[in-house]
């Protein structure tokens, strides 16, 4: 694909009507994500959900072009990675009790460094790991298949935003007129939060995660909170404040263990594989490693750098466009070293590890559809704060810069992949990216600011209003781990576990969250179980019940959220006016 073709799919593609509806999308879907990633401590890809709003809306207006359609839900989404981004390293600072050590004007410098360094390095490494790979993606794959599915019709639309309709009323009885309580059955564990979360987003959670992860997610809180704190304190082994350290630490070493099993099974293993394949093509007779017949007849398999036309660098860019980029790296190197306050060295490292991890986290997208990106923030904080003088506040900078272009990463890599599948200009669906990332820097930042406002610093923790878990870990990691033997352990049996194909970060979720959220988590996954079932038992279509499904879950999941964030909104307005 030359620059030419794209610059004509770039105008039949990236339309006004698609522009406006995906900015719009964007600020509602990027608010809901703030607010997702805090309350629930993980944030499910919004791109199923962006992906039916978009067409639906898109008809509203009579445009009914597939394309078009993907590049709106592109706009749409794009913000919300930014949202996890902050939300899973940013809430860190207050709950290390630095309230007065973070500003607003931070905040977005951060968010557009991180925003920067994803445009940049997905531009670069597009054609490689979409185009060249056999990577599988997905979530850009299953977005693509409900694109081609919900142009096909149906009552797609109606599920959706009923679904999010019934939501949204849950969430105001619940936490408006205070009808509901937020959390019932709730038991005296000694150590332990038992109770089961009134919540449709989090049931929503774990319907949309799926039944392996689940599995694991349970296993991990029924071997950390029943096995480690119960069976610990009645075996006279520890109090229950030791136990709690040694939990949350065990937790944090799985989730931290399986991003260096990412590192290591899905970056490191193959480069190796790719090494030793061109060492035994070149050390072959002549012939065999020219591609030339053998005896046999048949010829050497040329690897993908021996393979014509192929490259790292996306086909879509033009010298022009890498002036762009190159700019575009400059400035965010400029605000990590001044408006941060970091220095030039660090700057340096920062957009240099941010390329390396950005290619560390689409090649686990494309592999598992799992983004850890506070996990490679963590790696790049740690090295920051071997290596410099920077303070804590500086170093949560850090792990929010490349969480926010790791995040960023993992969704244009999606988003490309399901514009492969569909024919989607690369060209449209980046610059469709910029815009939506650039608005959802402003949007996640105000939320942030609202939300701090209206619940105040305390609000975020592990036991909570906000559990926040990913920026609890970033905390403990900077202030110090509760039990270190704890953490070595979990960290390499989380590394352990994902080379040989265990989901370790759900595992860690569940020694690391709550019970009661993981135990409400749970509950959505057996919902679905019942779902399946049902459908099966009254013959329903596997891949209609599956998309029904699917549908409404993301609309329970938006509905709760979206109405959440108001309900911020409103309270901050209601002081103000106080």
């Amino acid at each position: 694909m030359n620059a030419s073709s794209d610059r004509a799919g770039l105008r039949g593609q990236l339309s006004v009507a698609g522009i406006v509806i995906g900015c719009v999308g964007c600020v509602i879907i990027t608010a809901s994500s703030v607010y997702t990633a805090l309350k629930m401590g993980s944030l499910p890809w919004p791109t199923i959900f962006t992906s039916i709003t978009a067409l639906v809306l898109l008809r509203a207006v009579g445009r009914t072009s597939l394309n078009e359609a993907n590049i709106t839900q592109v706009i749409m989404s794009a913000g919300s990675m930014v949202a996890g981004g902050l939300a899973f390293t940013i809430p860190g600072v207050w709950m290390l009790g630095l309230t007065d050590e973070v500003s607003w004007g931070e905040m977005l410098a951060v968010a557009l460094a991180g925003t920067l360094l994803g445009l940049v390095c997905t531009a670069l490494i597009q054609r490689h790991f979409v185009e060249e790979s056999d990577l599988e993606y997905p979530i850009g794959t299953a977005a693509a298949e409900t694109l081609l599915a919900s142009h096909a019709g149906g009552s797609t639309g109606v599920k959706l935003f009923g679904a999010m309709a019934l939501a949204g009323v849950w969430c105001v009885v619940r936490d408006v007129l205070g009808l509901m309580p937020s959390l019932v059955a709730q038991l005296p564990v000694p150590g332990v939060a038992f109770g089961f979360q009134n919540s449709p987003m989090r049931w929503a959670v774990g319907f949309l995660a799926g039944r392996r992860s689940i599995i694991w997610w349970a296993i991990g809180a029924l071997a950390g909170w029943f096995g480690l704190v119960v069976g610990g304190q009645a075996l006279g082994i520890w109090d229950v404040s030791t136990a709690q350290g040694v939990v949350s630490s065990l937790g944090m070493g799985l989730m931290m263990g399986s991003g260096a099993g990412v590192v290591v099974r899905d970056i490191a293993m193959p480069l190796v594989r790719r090494w030793r394949a061109r060492t035994s093509v070149s050390s072959a007779p002549e012939g065999a490693s020219q591609g030339v017949g053998s005896d046999s007849g048949q010829t050497v398999e040329e690897t993908p750098a021996q393979q014509p036309g192929t490259g790292f660098i996306s086909r879509f860019i033009t010298r022009y466009d890498a002036g762009v980029l190159a700019l575009m790296a400059a400035s965010a190197a400029l605000i990590v070293c001044f408006a941060l306050g970091l220095g030039p060295v660090v700057a340096v490292a920062v957009v240099l590890f941010a390329f390396v991890t950005a290619i560390m986290s689409a090649q686990s997208v494309g592999q598992s559809g799992i983004d850890p990106m506070e996990i490679f923030g963590l790696i790049v904080l740690l090295f920051v704060a071997a290596f410099s003088n920077a303070t804590q506040v500086q170093l949560f900078f850090v792990a929010g810069v490349i969480a926010v272009a790791c995040g960023l990463a993992g969704d244009v890599m999606s988003d490309f992949k399901t514009g492969q599948i569909i024919g989607t200009s690369p060209r449209s669906m980046w610059f469709g990216q910029a815009i939506g990332a650039v608005l959802g820097t402003g949007v996640a930042v105000v939320v942030m600011v609202a939300l701090v406002s209206a619940y105040g610093p305390d609000a975020f923790g592990t036991d909570a209003l906000f559990v926040a878990a990913q920026a609890n870990v970033v905390a403990t990691m900077v202030s110090g781990i509760p039990s270190v033997p704890a953490f070595v352990v979990g960290l390499l049996a989380g590394m352990v576990l994902y080379i040989a194909g265990i989901p370790a970060m759900m595992l860690g979720l569940g020694v690391y969250l709550p019970f009661y959220m993981s135990i409400s988590t749970v509950f959505g996954a057996v919902v679905r179980w019942v779902y399946d079932r049902v459908c099966a038992a009254r013959g329903a279509d596997p891949s209609s019940a599956e998309e029904t499904g699917v549908v409404i879950a993301s609309g329970v999941l938006g509905g709760e959220s979206i109405v959440g964030v108001i309900i911020a909104f409103a309270t901050v307005a209601s002081g103000l006016l106080a």
